[in-house]
């Protein structure tokens, strides 16, 4: 997935004496983290919901350990000696960007799950009224397209925040490139994120569908839960496919939403708990 391939190649092990003794077992998670990580996201190209869910469950465990590590004296000592910094600033700023994508990416799985729910009850409703069912499915796939708008918006902003963290990280002490490395790749997540409910920048509409379904056709497809169900979706208004089939499928596929979604609570009362530990070190 393009977001896995942006994700910066750094090396994740060159720090200074500002971080806590590389056998101090915090200190020792978050490098294996961010390394298994990174390692994960360049290697697969699956942008499953179930892959998604464990790359959401690896970055929970992940800023577990940050805050863990933030705990440490000597950590805290550092970040201290760096209270009137511009690093600092890049840091509450980088935390609370990470807040605000995580509250957006939340909303749209929110809005995505609202528009599966309304689907399905339209079509329960719209049995064997064919001009019914194809205004339903169209409704559906203008919201659609109005996700991709909001998934191309926030994108385009997560991209230009890995380009500045990129330009700046020379500059930085040790435990501030370590943040600014696990921000990068938090942000690359939400991109595979936002990219599995609307493809930014796609073509968009029943001309996609149409060639998503020639390659079905020919074999394997690339194609995530959302868009397999777009293609349902299609064979249905074209009248090739059962309305229970759908239905059965749009049910799945809230449930892969659902989990996700459960994820991202997980993960945000984490971002929430980092973001504390750091206004308590910078304040005191």
């Amino acid at each position: 997935m393009a977001a896995s391939s942006e994700i910066s190649r750094n090396a994740c092990h060159v720090r200074s004496n500002s971080l806590p003794s590389r056998s101090h077992p915090w200190s020792v998670s978050v490098e294996e983290q961010l390394v298994r990580l990174r390692t994960s996201s360049e290697a697969t190209t699956s942008s499953s919901s179930s892959s998604l869910c464990r790359k959401l469950g690896s970055l929970k465990d992940l800023h577990e350990s940050i805050d863990k590590l933030l705990q440490l004296q000597q950590t805290q000592q550092s970040l201290s000696k760096e209270h009137n910094s511009k690093s600092v600033e890049q840091v509450l700023d980088g935390s609370l960007r990470l807040i605000d994508v995580c509250e957006t990416t939340r909303d749209v799985f929110s809005q995505m799950k609202q528009c599966l729910q309304e689907l399905q009850s339209s079509l329960r409703r719209q049995r064997g009224d064919e001009s019914g069912l194809e205004n339903e499915i169209s409704s559906y796939m203008i919201s659609k397209k109005n996700f991709a708008k909001m998934v191309t918006k926030c994108i385009k902003t997560l991209k230009n925040t890995r380009k500045n963290n990129e330009d700046k990280g020379s500059e930085l002490v040790s435990v501030v490139t370590i943040l600014n490395e696990v921000e990068e790749i938090t942000n690359a997540v939400f991109e595979s994120l936002l990219s599995f409910i609307a493809q930014p920048k796609a073509s968009s509409g029943w001309s996609k569908l149409l060639k998503l379904r020639r390659v079905s056709c020919e074999g394997e497809t690339n194609a995530n839960e959302v868009e397999k169900m777009d293609l349902q979706l299609l064979a249905l208004k074209s009248g090739k496919n059962e309305v229970q089939k759908t239905l059965k499928g749009l049910e799945t596929l809230e449930s892969n939403i659902q989990e996700l979604e459960e994820e991202l609570e997980g993960l945000f009362r984490r971002l929430m708990k980092t973001r504390v530990s750091l206004l308590n070190i910078f304040n005191h």
